[in-house]
């Protein structure tokens, strides 16, 4: 199974459809220090630490930014010192001015005392190289990078597209690449992708690819399927330096106990103590409904939840349907709002995970059971559906010592909420590029499209946006 990255952006009233309430969307700001990097001064020798280290930032995919020196004086030399600095401690871009919501917590070091202290030091490049992430995957990510940049810029694609289409049965000598990368995107299990004839297993995997993307499922492998499957190297490089300035964008001590949703490969990363104890596919929002980046606690389980039908889903896909609908589905109008009863049939499932923000999203059991199995799985009205979230929430009880209150509850048959002593905190996360097991980094696709703006941020040219293109099943949150 692939690893989720360990190490692992214009505010405004947000909307998700179907599943949250509009919300202001605020910031936060780091306090001056009294400290300042004018105290010190500058030296010849801190001086040709900065250029260095500045003249080095492609380890970071950070050299299509400019970060050139514009003076010699000492003002000069700190604004840019401070500037590099700021993208390596916390990001060259501001996640809450390319997305309309991102509240997952984000490094605030007090960057102008650090380099006060490393002008006095003599150590202003260690100081810097300080400053980013500093796990192994982190720097994986940058050594490939490099090692991209390194190739000829010309966009080639891995697989040609020149010649006839590949149609089921055939056989080419483009078919281990293609089949590669179909284990790379999900579609299709190693064992499967063995020699260069279109397998009747391989066919199957094209056509639910094709489905994902909005094309006719026909499974033969032309030039639209190839856009999907082919990637230069310059689309990986810039993938790669996109996810890398995410990283940077987090905390480099998350909480130890917490749970990371990673929204763009549908995965929940549940860690205890430091350690990655579970990990279990989900369903998230699907485009145009997108489940936003947001810093969020669980803070307890509902057990038989009932559903209160947000006025966007119960305008729009459930009025006009009539008393028959409602009642098949166990639903009444309360107090002008339509109502879910607890049950199989409810649509939060048999089990809610409630959380702390202003937007209504939320973890959730689902009686769509299917939906698991695809492997786009962008298919919700924003909140998060968990795989076995039963299992999932025997999990959670019994770590926080609440597993008879919980088995109570859920005997009751009544939506009954049991309060976890802890709350436990959840990161929505978007990353694009995963490791495979031998810890190597491999670039999955991006089903929102959301890594063309961080891109063009960091100074790339726009690459190809391949978003999924997905209905909803049911009207479920």
């Amino acid at each position: 199974m692939r690893g989720l990255l360990s190490g692992s952006a214009l505010a405004a009233v947000f909307l998700v459809a179907g599943c949250g309430q509009p919300s202001g969307q605020g910031g936060n700001a780091t306090a001056p220090s009294a400290q300042t990097p004018d105290q010190a001064g500058w030296t010849k020798d801190t001086t040709a630490q900065l250029r260095d280290a500045i003249g080095k930032r492609a380890m970071h995919g950070l050299d299509q930014m400019p970060f050139a020196v514009s003076g010699t004086d000492d003002a000069a030399l700190t604004q840019t010192a401070l500037s590099y600095a700021g993208a390596l401690a916390h990001g060259a871009t501001d996640p809450k001015k390319l997305y309309d919501v991102y509240t997952v917590p984000r490094p605030e070091p007090d960057l102008r005392r650090g380099l006060a202290d490393a002008l006095r030091a003599g150590k202003v490049g260690d100081w810097l190289n300080s400053l980013a992430p500093q796990d192994a995957n982190y720097k994986k990510l940058g050594q490939a990078y490099l090692a991209l940049r390194k190739k000829p810029a010309a966009p080639t694609p891995a697989i040609s597209d020149a010649g006839e289409s590949i149609k089921p049965g055939a056989s080419d000598p483009r078919l281990p690449v293609i089949a590669r990368e179909l284990v790379v995107l999900d579609y299709l299990d190693q064992a499967a992708a063995t020699g260069d004839r279109y397998t009747p297993t391989m066919v199957a995997a094209v056509k639910r690819m094709q489905a994902d993307y909005g094309m006719e499922p026909d499974g033969v492998i032309g030039a639209d399927a190839l856009g999907i499957l082919n990637m230069s190297d310059v689309d990986r490089a810039r993938s790669i330096a996109v996810n890398m300035e995410r990283l940077r964008w987090l905390e480099r001590t998350p909480p130890a106990t917490r749970i990371d949703v990673n929204l763009a490969a549908a995965r929940l990363s549940y860690w205890r103590d430091g350690k990655l104890v579970n990990s279990r596919k989900v369903v998230v929002g699907e485009p145009d409904k997108e489940t936003p980046q947001l810093g969020s606690p669980i803070f307890r389980l509902v057990a038989n939840p009932t559903w209160t039908v947000p006025r966007s889903v119960q305008q729009k896909e459930i009025a006009g349907k009539g008393a028959g609908y409602l009642k098949a589905n166990n639903m009444s109008w309360k107090d002008g709002w339509i109502v879910q009863a607890s049950g199989p049939k409810n649509s939060l499932g048999l089990v809610k995970f409630d959380m702390q923000n202003d937007h209504a999203i939320y973890l959730h059991d689902t009686p769509a059971k299917p939906l698991f199995g695809l492997v786009q799985r962008q298919r919700s009205h924003g909140c998060v559906r968990v795989d076995d979230a039963l299992g999932f929430a025997e999990m959670l009880a019994t770590d926080e010592g609440v597993l008879d209150q919980w088995h109570q509850a859920r005997a009751t048959g009544k939506e009954t909420f049991v309060k976890l002593p802890r709350q436990i905190p959840v990161r929505m996360l978007y990353q694009t590029v995963l490791f495979d097991d031998a810890g190597e980094p491999i670039v999955r696709n991006d089903p929102y499209g959301w890594d063309d703006r961080v891109g063009s941020a960091l100074g790339f040219k726009a690459g190809k946006a391949l978003r999924v293109k997905t209905d909803e099943a049911d009207v479920g949150p």
